[in-house]
């Protein structure tokens, strides 16, 4: 993350078609959450270092597979689960 990242919103088309990417992601790095609705409520813009957070939903509020996007490149540089509340 950078200081003041810009929210992406959700009208905006994604910069390049990550989802090859998800869809290989090792079960064990889902931390046993459901992730295959994929729909994406929050993007964020990190403008320093040219990338993207993308936050694909989970069922569970506050959980989310967070895709980091390298805009320069078009590639996913990886991801992170994020559970806000560490429950």
């Amino acid at each position: 993350m950078e200081p003041e990242p810009i929210r992406i919103g959700p009208e905006d088309e994604p910069p390049f078609d990550f989802w090859p990417y998800f869809d290989e992601i090792p079960e064990a790095d889902l931390g046993g959450h459901d992730f295959s609705q994929g729909s994406i409520t929050y993007a964020w813009h990190m403008p320093h270092g040219n990338l993207q957070h993308v936050l694909v939903n989970c069922e569970r509020p506050n959980v989310f597979l967070v895709l980091v996007l390298d805009l320069n490149t078009a590639t996913v540089l990886g991801h992170y689960l994020l559970d806000i509340y560490g429950v």
